[in-house]
C-alpha cells in the first residue's frame, strides 16, 4: 500500500441490504479498460456476483481507467466482494492483455446511499460519466454500462 491508502479502510463496515456506490481504478489510472473484452470481463463478473447471491447489481459503468457500480450487499462483506471482483477480473484481463502484476489499485471508494438520497439520481449521475468524459453524447451510446431499470 502506498501513502495513506490504509487509512481508507479505518471504520469501514458492511451493512446487508444497503446500496453502495463503489469506485475503483486501474493501477496508475492506465486506460486498459478501453479493450472491449476487458470491459466486458468486468461487467460479466459483476453480473456473476449478482447471480451467486452476493449482491444485487443496480447499475455499473466501466470507464477506460476505472469502474463505478451500485450494488446492494446480500451474503458478503463489502471488502470480500471487492476482493473477489478485483482478483478474478485482474487474472482474466491480465491473461487477455498478456500482462503480469497488479491490475487494480489497492484501494477503492464506497459511499453508502442513505435512505434520504435519491437512488435513481445517484444511478443517473454515475451513468452519465461517459458523457462528462466526452466518450459519448448520450450514455445509452456508450457500450460498457448496465442498469437494472429502464433509464
Amino acid at each position: 500500500m502506498t501513502g495513506a491508502s490504509h487509512c481508507l479502510r479505518k471504520g469501514r463496515t458492511s451493512i446487508g441490504n444497503q446500496p453502495y456506490f463503489i469506485s475503483t481504478a486501474v493501477r496508475g489510472r492506465t486506460s486498459l479498460l478501453t479493450d472491449p473484452e476487458a470491459a466486458n470481463i468486468v461487467l460479466s463478473a459483476l453480473k456473476w456476483l449478482e447471480k451467486s447471491n452476493r449482491m444485487r447489481l443496480d447499475a455499473a459503468v466501466v470507464m477506460p481507467d476505472h469502474l463505478h457500480f451500485i450494488a446492494t450487499l446480500k451474503n458478503v462483506e463489502l471488502s470480500r466482494l471487492i476482493q473477489s471482483l478485483k482478483g478474478y477480473t485482474a487474472r482474466q484481463i491480465n491473461t487477455l492483455l498478456n500482462k503480469k502484476g497488479a491490475f487494480w489499485q489497492d484501494q477503492y471508494h464506497e459511499h453508502a446511499i442513505r435512505k434520504d438520497e435519491d437512488l435513481k439520481g445517484v444511478v443517473l449521475y454515475m451513468l452519465h460519466n461517459p458523457v462528462r468524459a466526452c466518450l459519448a453524447e448520450d450514455f445509452h451510446d456508450y457500450p460498457f454500462w448496465y442498469c437494472r431499470w429502464v433509464v
